[in-house]
């Protein structure tokens, strides 16, 4: 994930936005010291070059850190630093909301990836669009990190067709007369479409490239997966709306190709502290 220095810089400038008050006050400003983040729960961590890049930036040598994607135990060091107290200080903070939130939805989507993988190998975990605007690059790299992939990250990419869509085509048997056509323009692209499961039976038939089938329930969704598959054995199936980490795996287990979920961005920032000491 390209994440440039100045998205890093501006999220310093959020905290410090001219100088480190206390710090001053102080007079410690210049004291050497270091520091070292660690966690109080088991976590898979993520956001940790972030922080690291961040404490290079303000003068900091990073003496040791763990990779993205690494487990790491309760008050195991996940990235320690050292430098000038006042440059200690600016980094802490930001670097610590970075890590427990980013860790967190990393933590969270690999158990998800897991207990899915652990009934059906070949079913993908795929994070929606529906993320807090402004931080869609740092959640997505969290969920990567945690082996989910996007399933979409924006309208510029995918030709997936919603029911507002084909309102203003004037209905469902008006979009299947045009799939030939929609599928010579969008040459290069798939042609996905959420229906519900009568629309898919119908779906299917005309040949889209993938079907999202919307708030099935799981004990519908293995049937319908069966019958879909009878009709065109190549077709994608997406399984979204109302996939959770209680319920992800029973879906997984029914055979479709991918979980489409918005419940990996909302988990809990883990318990997350640092150790500071003068050098």
């Amino acid at each position: 994930m390209r994440i440039s220095d100045t998205r890093l810089e501006f999220f310093v400038s959020e905290d410090v936005p001219y100088i480190d008050l206390t710090s001053e006050v102080l007079g410690i400003g210049d004291v050497p010291g270091e520091m070292e983040y660690f966690s109080r729960e088991a976590c898979i961590v993520a956001g940790v070059e972030e922080t690291a890049r961040i404490a290079s930036s303000m003068g900091c040598e990073v003496l040791h850190r763990v990779n993205a994607g690494d487990r790491v135990e309760p008050g195991e060091a996940i990235l320690r630093m050292s430098g000038s107290a006042a440059a200690l200080h600016q980094v802490w903070k930001v670097g610590l909301n970075l890590l427990d939130h980013l860790s967190a939805v990393a933590t969270k989507t690999r158990s998800v990836v897991d207990s899915v993988h652990e009934v059906n190998p070949a079913c993908e975990v795929l994070a929606t669009r529906k993320s807090m605007p402004g931080v869609k690059d740092l959640l997505i790299e969290a969920v990567m990190v945690g082996g989910a992939f996007p399933h979409r990250l924006g309208l510029s990419e995918t030709v997936l067709v919603f029911d507002h869509h084909i309102t203003f085509m004037g209905g469902f048997s008006e979009f299947l007369e045009r799939v030939p056509e929609i599928r010579r323009k969008c040459v290069e692209k798939k042609l996905f479409v959420e229906a519900t499961p009568d629309q898919a039976i119908l779906a299917a038939h005309a040949g889209v490239d993938g079907i999202q089938l919307d708030k099935v329930p799981v004990e519908e969704l293995s049937g319908l997966v069966v019958k879909l598959r009878r009709i065109d054995p190549r077709v994608t199936l997406i399984a979204a709306g109302g996939v959770n980490p209680q319920n992800a795996a029973a879906y997984a287990a029914c055979g479709v190709d991918g979980l489409a979920t918005t419940a990996l961005f909302t988990a809990k920032p883990l318990d997350m502290s640092i150790r500071m000491n003068v050098l």
